[in-house]
């Protein structure tokens, strides 16, 4: 299957404008204000939504969906979510009131997230009673990837309040609805196969990144999420967030080209320079802890990107890393504005790496590529179906790198 990207991009506005119009029906129902924090289309694996949904709680519903967007929606909210609803809707404590609430709130916001797709479509989408869905982490969805190499397409958002009542829609369409909705029958889209493969190969590289850090520092790391988004260019800085960051970013040159963003929680990466050299608490960078800094960023980007390289057999060459030390929406804001001279969307690749077991330390690696490169990277990919390449892909990587 070929994905058409032009029509990715208008199902990604229609997602946006769902999310809106069921923010928009919460501030009604609740009287709060609330806002889609970001939407994108996600290619995702089992592992990368069991961190999403690590082992946090959620209420909301599942609504079945017929032809042309014949799939599952799930719209979860989290513990604060529930409350809020709760306390907003139902006079007492009653669960079975609360569960009743949760369920009615959910099915308005679900209708009000398709309706905006039959009014492109033309046409009415029929949608299943909600069921009520309650659990820890993932088992509030409808499907999880459990083999290595599965990936599944999820359109999601994620919608907050200015009281803290949150929640997330994911739309897992079938694959017979994304050949409806996205195929390129007139050839020339990007095959969906290769998007998996890419997916493989920068998880490859996150892999490679994260030995690299472990080298130098001595902490035992892993990558614990790995995914490939699709999202409008304005909601870029939302992948981080607003919190504080400290790292470098870099821009490379490929083919691909882009840039690369490497950002540590303050403790994170104090924690990691001070297994290379003595540093004075976490606020204060002086030089001498910015360069071992930049340093051990500039090992991680060469490794990530060495990962491409040896697989696309082309050269990636980066600047030298640079300081960035603020909010991580802030350090993003001047990548995403030159990427906005000339794209309305963009490829984002999403790595964390954490320590093992304690989670200490964490690393974000956002890797975005310029579209048009990646587009033609991917065309000259010589792979026909994630599952039948003659090698596995992790086998392109100079593990020496």
């Amino acid at each position: 299957m070929e994905i058409d990207v032009h029509a990715l991009e208008t199902y990604n506005d229609l997602a946006r404008d769902g999310a809106e119009s069921a923010a928009e029906a919460l501030s009604a129902l609740t009287g709060v204000e609330t806002r889609v924090e970001t939407t994108g289309v996600s290619l995702l694996s089992g592992s990368d939504l069991r961190y999403e949904f690590a082992d946090r709680t959620f209420a909301g519903i599942s609504v079945s969906l017929g032809s042309p967007l014949t799939g599952e929606i799930t719209l979860a909210f989290d513990d604060d979510g529930r409350e809020a609803i709760a306390s907003d809707l139902v006079p007492t404590d009653d669960p079975e009131q609360v569960e009743a609430a949760v369920a009615e709130v959910g099915n308005i916001l679900a209708n009000g997230f398709v309706g905006g797709w039959a009014d492109h479509l033309e046409t009415k989408i029929p949608v299943s009673p909600p069921t009520y869905v309650e659990g820890s982490g993932v088992d509030v969805l409808p499907h999880v990837p459990t083999d290595d190499g599965e990936y599944t397409f999820v359109f999601r958002s994620v919608v907050r309040s200015t009281a803290d009542l949150s929640f997330r829609i994911l739309l897992f369409p079938t694959v017979e609805a994304l050949e409806e909705l996205l195929g390129n029958r007139a050839g020339g889209g990007i095959p969906l196969e290769k998007l998996e493969v890419f997916t493989e190969m920068t998880e490859r590289g996150g892999a490679v990144a994260a030995e690299k850090l472990t080298t130098m520092t001595g902490l035992e790391t892993t990558v614990e999420v790995n995914r490939l988004n699709f999202v409008s260019i304005p909601d870029i800085p939302a992948q981080v967030g607003d919190d504080r960051r400290v790292g470098a970013a870099v821009e490379y040159e490929g083919p691909p080209g882009g840039y690369l963003t490497i950002l540590f929680r303050p403790e994170s990466a104090a924690e990691s320079v001070g297994a290379l050299l003595p540093v004075d608490g976490t606020d204060e960078w002086g030089e001498r802890e910015r360069g071992a800094l930049e340093e051990l960023c500039n090992v991680i980007a060469s490794g990530f990107l060495d990962g491409w390289a040896n697989v696309l057999e082309t050269s990636i060459r980066h600047s030298p890393p640079s300081f960035v030390a603020d909010m991580g929406s802030a350090i993003l804001s001047p990548i995403v504005a030159d990427i906005a001279r000339t794209e309305n969307y963009a490829f984002v690749l999403d790595s964390t790496i954490e320590t093992d077991d304690s989670g200490t330390v964490q690393c974000q690696l956002l890797a975005l590529p310029r579209r048009s490169e990646l587009e033609g990277v991917l065309e000259t990919l010589p792979v026909e179906r994630a599952g039948e390449t003659a090698t596995d892909p992790s086998d392109h990587f100079n593990r020496n790198n």
